[in-house]
């Protein structure tokens, strides 16, 4: 029975029935074009606890994260309550709720998850979010990635281009 919530409602629930959602495990990302190795992934981190729950990049966040190359239309390619609604649809996924920040710093402040999921192509000690999570006492848990794909080099391929070919253009500003 999974659903979008804001931030306060998700708190709201939570608090309401910690035994539903505690141990909480947490991840989050922009989820622009739902690729298989986005639904493995959530699988994966979805065993790790006993409820999932996705920290969404809202329109506004994407467009600040995600380069816009030139001559291309902006990320992301699916509206924030579109994506939202189709996550909220996987049977892994408890609850999403959208952010606005450029990491899900806050969103971690907020929910303190037991487990912090990030794919495993994320290091540690680079990830934004890890101080959040180290300050209570939480753990990070890197997923191996089962399948490489991205929706970059899906966005590359609808056009008839190659992925080095987008990824060059937007890191070329």
């Amino acid at each position: 029975m999974s659903a979008v919530y804001t931030l306060a409602e998700l708190q709201a629930a939570i608090a309401a029935e910690p035994d539903r959602w505690r141990p909480l495990v947490l991840t989050n990302g922009c989820f622009d074009l739902l690729h298989a190795g986005h639904v493995r992934y959530l699988q994966a981190a979805r065993n790790l606890g006993r409820s999932l729950v996705i920290g969404l990049n809202s329109d506004a966040s994407v467009r600040g994260i995600k380069p816009q190359p030139e001559g291309q239309p902006p990320r992301p390619i699916v509206p924030e309550q579109e994506r939202a609604e189709v996550l909220a649809a996987l049977g892994a996924v408890d609850a999403v709720v959208l952010f606005n920040e450029p990491t899900a710093t806050e969103l971690i402040q907020a929910l303190q998850p037991e487990i912090y999921a990030k794919g495993g192509d994320y290091r540690i000690e680079s990830l934004p979010e890890a101080p959040a999570v180290q300050s209570y006492g939480g753990a990070i848990q890197l997923i191996a990635v089962e399948v490489p794909s991205s929706t970059s080099a899906l966005i590359a391929r609808i056009r008839g281009e190659s992925a080095d070919s987008l990824i060059k253009s937007s890191t070329s500003r």
